[in-house]
């Protein structure tokens, strides 16, 4: 039975706007300004892996055309289109179950589609040691080793041993400064970076465990995948099924989960302070991606049109981001307020957003 590959792109990104806008999320950008979008990164990530005819993308119906336009070599039937956003677990269970209608042992890996990794060959390896570990009833995800007590993840507990797969011993859900430094000084817990690799067959047993009626609603489809009735079905399916994630619906309640510690430069790009992070930068740890010329300007994150040149004197720990019809300048140790930026300047107007 084959690999196969489903990659998440239905995020609407509103950490990053206004690069990341409603109709055209940052999945679709080429945010770190090498040529290719997250998106594309992704797939090709894993050649190698699985074989192109194996990929398929989970989008929403509005994306499906932006999905086909960067990845061309996707068939209809490999673009899944969402009716409604209802979390991941959803989202993987409409994957798994079409899926398993061609292959119903395949392995599936899944994997966000805007999630940095920079250490390519490493992560390869990690995805190759997880596909291996993902035995009937293993379910196995990847856990970054973490570099500071950061409160915007998730933690995964690991049980010390030889193996490369370690068993997994609990999950917490973004913890406080504290709790979260405590962890980084025990040792033993990982960032879940939400990849996860598990055969069919045991997803849907965790799946019919935990969340039956979603199992159910899925199973139901088997006769439609693959025809034209499919999207009908999905609608109504969308319409009445549990929003919940794959963290909180399966992982967290599986017996025989197991974590693969992975060093893969990685980065869930969840904001503009972390495009900083990762970005290359100047001798004054300027990340630049746009026609500049800076005056005693440092520690700033800009991002703009090549065809407009952009000049700053003065600035100091600042995002300058603009795309579209929108220019925003903010101080990076008050990117929290992105989400109330957008909510306002849709209310002025929605193209804004």
């Amino acid at each position: 039975m084959p690999n196969c590959l489903v990659i998440m792109a239905g995020g609407i990104g509103t950490r990053f706007w206004p690069i990341s806008r409603s109709n055209y999320p940052k999945q679709f950008h080429d945010v770190l300004g090498v040529g290719k979008t997250m998106l594309q990164q992704t797939a090709e990530r894993f050649e190698g892996i699985v074989a192109p005819e194996n990929i398929y993308v989970v989008t929403s119906e509005e994306f499906a055309g932006i999905v086909q336009e960067q990845l061309p070599f996707l068939s209809p039937d490999q673009i899944l289109k969402e009716p409604q956003r209802k979390n991941t677990a959803p989202c993987i269970a409409y994957a798994a179950y079409k899926i398993s209608k061609k292959h119903p042992k395949a392995k599936l890996i899944v994997a966000p589609a805007d999630h940095v990794i920079l250490k390519e060959e490493a992560f390869k390896a990690r995805v190759h040691e997880a596909l291996e570990a993902a035995k009937e009833p293993v379910l196995v995800t990847l856990g970054i080793v973490p570099t500071r007590p950061d409160t915007g993840y998730g933690y995964i507990q690991y049980q010390e041993s030889t193996e490369k797969a370690k068993s997994v011993k609990t999950f917490t859900e973004k913890p406080n400064v504290e709790l979260a430094q405590a962890f980084l000084e025990s040792g033993d817990y990982v960032w879940n970076a939400g990849l996860f690799v598990f055969a069919i067959p045991t997803f849907k047993h965790e799946l019919t465990k935990h969340l039956s009626r979603l199992a159910e609603q899925f199973e139901e489809g088997r006769a439609f995948y693959y025809t034209e009735e499919e999207p009908d079905f999905i609608r109504k399916v969308y319409a009445v099924c549990k929003s919940i994630s794959m963290d909180n619906g399966i992982m967290e309640k599986a017996r025989d989960v197991k974590v693969i510690l992975a060093d893969i430069g990685w980065s869930d790009l969840g904001t503009w302070k972390s495009l900083h992070e990762i970005n290359e930068k100047d001798e004054l740890q300027n990340a630049v991606d746009a026609n500049v010329m800076l005056y005693e300007t440092k520690d700033c994150i800009i991002k703009a049109p090549k065809d407009k040149l952009v000049v700053i004197h003065g600035l100091s720990n600042y995002i300058v981001a603009e795309h579209g019809n929108v220019l925003m300048i903010c101080p990076k140790d008050q990117e929290q307020q992105v989400k109330q930026f957008v909510e306002d300047a849709t209310k002025l107007d929605p193209n804004y957003s």
